[in-house]
């Protein structure tokens, strides 16, 4: 389980047909303390890489954006590549089983104003006149 912070729009690629992936850079914060001899512990921030697979990819693709509060859970995996030098190169990543938006709908910068709601042609005692009982 992680919950943290949201560093950059998420990157979201399609294989064959429908299949979508996306990848999350994740802020996870621990936040500071002070030892009782008075020594100041500070902040320590770590960054996750979260995949999210198929129906979440897309979800992630419409409703994340940077600086957006995210709880994820999922799995750890690791993986390995050679670079372009031949190097071989190792990867940590979340790979997502849930996701929870909790950045409140009203701070997302996606957020169109909504219009005032318009009010109902009938009242509820005009209604209840209408019920055959």
């Amino acid at each position: 389980m992680l919950i943290g912070n949201v560093g950059k729009d998420p990157e979201v690629r399609y294989y064959e047909a429908d299949t979508a992936v996306a990848q999350v850079s994740l802020a996870t914060t621990e936040r500071g303390y002070t030892l009782q001899n008075g020594t100041k512990v500070p902040d320590r921030t770590d960054w996750h890489t979260v995949v999210f697979w198929k129906s979440l990819a897309k979800a992630v693709e419409k409703y994340v954006h940077k600086g957006d509060k995210l709880f994820v859970e999922g799995k750890v995996r690791y993986r390995s590549y050679d670079d372009k030098q031949g190097k071989r190169q190792y990867v940590t990543e979340i790979w997502a089983d849930s996701l929870e938006l909790l950045t409140p709908r009203a701070q997302s910068k996606t957020d169109v104003a909504q219009e005032p709601k318009a009010q109902p042609e009938h009242t509820s005692e005009q209604e209840n006149n209408n019920l055959p009982f």
